[in-house]
């Protein structure tokens, strides 16, 4: 009798055991909050901002010249600010990884001294013989420079924030800038405190 029932009920414990075999779509929602959301849509925007007037077309269908669109002050200076920290990009990738520079808690880069690391790579050991003092320092101070004035355009293009959100906003890039490091980049934490990621 027991088999019976037991007959009766194997295509049913089957049927819903293939049910749990069944493909689940999980989708994880995002940690980020609010303000960090509104900081990367505005960031986002510049860039596309950015594209946008790097893409139009300077001579229009009828052949006739066309002047580029006008844009602010504020606006350039963004354009020109996204433009030094692409331009700067592969260089301080590279004193990351030489352990020069790392991603403060304000978003902004911090030098430390430029000792050369006893095992590198070739073509790091040839990057870490070509900049100066001043050079580094220099290319530092402008990727910052170009991070305070995106940091402000963010502020000035988002009718949600004021002077007094730059504080936060600051910390939101230095948590993106974080993220978006490679491994062994020295970050800063909330704290103060250094240490390798």
């Amino acid at each position: 009798m027991n088999r019976k029932r037991f007959g009766c009920w194997l295509p049913a414990l089957l049927f819903f055991a293939g049910c749990t075999l069944a493909k689940v779509d999980v989708k994880v929602v995002s940690e980020r909050t609010s303000l960090e959301n509104q900081v990367l849509g505005t960031y986002n925007s510049l860039s596309e901002d950015l594209l946008l007037v790097a893409s139009v077309r300077g001579v229009s269908p009828t052949g006739k010249i066309e002047s580029p669109p006008r844009r602010s002050p504020e606006q350039q200076d963004a354009t020109r600010a996204l433009e030094t920290i692409a331009f700067h990009a592969d260089d301080l990738e590279s004193f990351k990884r030489l352990g020069w520079a790392g991603e403060n808690r304000e978003g902004l880069i911090t030098p430390f001294p430029r000792e050369i690391p006893k095992s590198l790579t070739p073509e790091l050991q040839a990057f870490a013989t070509l900049y100066s003092e001043a050079e580094f320092r220099q290319v530092i101070g402008e990727v910052n420079e170009a991070r305070k004035v995106l940091m402000l355009r963010v502020v000035q293009t988002n009718e949600n924030f004021t002077a007094k959100d730059l504080p936060a906003i600051a910390k939101v890039f230095a948590k993106l800038n974080r993220q978006s490091s490679a491994p062994g980049t020295r970050v800063q934490a909330d704290d103060g405190s250094w240490s390798t990621q």
